[in-house]
């Protein structure tokens, strides 16, 4: 496991998206801090419904074949390729420690996780990162990440049977902020919330200074509005995705599908931005950090129509769309409704492509 900011110079490497709603293959090619970057291969393939459940992959040759779909339709050549985990198996918690060097907290980092770890240190993977925040010269702000081995070997696994070199394993609301920070000019400054609302969770990176000061993941998603439009209208979770993404061939009752929506779509909207919003509220009320500024929404969740208003509305923060494309050069082509349809869900994909190989 490895975590980093972006890199400049050095061979790019593919970033692997694997969601419990798709897969996104993306490589990008970063010109510099203030030029921006160019969009070097885009694959998205569809996950088969339930092939990852809650985190466990249920159906590995599916995810396997997803995969593939994902970075042969991509045109990405290389097979170095980083992948994010999140999730209730992923521990990421900002510690403040008596101050050592890097290498004597090496040695003691198993001992200072158990301390805030709820899980076995012989069970996970451990990476920490020495903060440049802390004021106080006898203590020093440490962020430490700690993710299950299983989880790990899990992703591992399937990368390398869909033929891939797996370099590192980041973490999703890392790879978040990397999205956030490659389409900010100047460096971003102030408190401002980062939410990628996925097909089941929410990954929450809140940022001071583009540093993290609290990350946390949700169980709540698109899927929750498709299993509620399901429920309203008695049909498959395909067809219910059909509708909630307002395709027109849904075989419906049209006079009645709109009202039957609307309804399950709102108390889905109320669920998942009050989830959010208490887990903002929480960082307000244990940090000193100052108030969020901003929200930035990303995720194929972020797209729902009346999400963002109603997030605003219930927190009263400003809410905005993190566009991970916003500022890709021009490049290869790609045809202008697939990136606009696309763009919301490549966060993470853009920000694990944001690192290099060699790291």
């Amino acid at each position: 496991m490895n975590f980093s900011l972006p890199g400049f110079g050095k061979k790019s490497v593919l970033g692997l998206d694997i969601g419990s709603g798709s897969v996104k293959a993306v490589e990008i090619d970063i010109k510099g801090k203030e030029k921006g970057f160019e969009l070097l291969g885009l694959g998205v393939a569809p996950m088969p419904h339930e092939a990852i459940v809650q985190g466990a992959f249920l159906n590995s040759s599916a995810i396997v074949g997803a995969i593939q779909e994902a970075v042969d339709t991509s045109g990405i050549k290389t097979r170095d390729a980083v992948v994010a985990v999140s999730g209730h198996s992923v521990i990421v918690k900002k510690v403040s420690l008596s101050r050592m060097s890097s290498e004597e907290l090496e040695s003691q980092i198993q001992w200072e996780a158990e301390q805030y770890i709820p899980f076995d240190v012989n069970e996970v993977n451990l990476e920490f990162q020495i903060l440049d925040t802390s004021d106080d010269p006898d203590t020093m702000d440490v962020l430490l990440v700690a993710a299950k081995k299983d989880l790990i070997d899990d992703y591992v696994q399937v990368m390398v049977e869909a033929g891939l070199n797996p370099v590192a394993v980041d973490v999703a609301s890392f790879a978040l902020a990397n999205a956030f920070e490659i389409n900010q000019a100047p460096d971003p400054q102030g408190v401002v919330a980062l939410v990628n609302i996925g097909a089941h969770v929410a990954n929450i990176n809140v940022l001071q200074n583009g540093v993290p000061a609290f990350t946390r993941d949700i169980t709540t998603g698109g899927n929750q509005y498709t299993q509620e439009i399901q429920k309203a209208l008695s049909v498959g979770f395909e067809e219910a995705e059909r509708v909630k993404l307002g395709d027109g061939s849904a075989d419906q009752n049209q006079a009645m599908v709109p009202q039957e929506v609307e309804n399950a779509m709102r108390a889905v909207t109320d669920t998942v931005v009050g989830e959010i919003s208490r887990s903002l509220d929480f960082f307000a009320a244990t940090t000193e950090s100052g108030r969020i500024e901003r929200v930035m929404l990303s995720g194929g969740g972020s797209r729902v129509v009346g999400l963002s208003r109603a997030f605003q509305e219930r927190s009263g923060f400003e809410v905005e769309m993190l566009n991970p494309l916003s500022r890709a050069l021009p490049g290869k082509t790609y045809e202008a409704s697939f990136l606009q349809e696309t763009a919301p869900s490549l966060a993470v994909g853009i920000g694990l492509a944001a690192r290099r190989s060699g790291f």
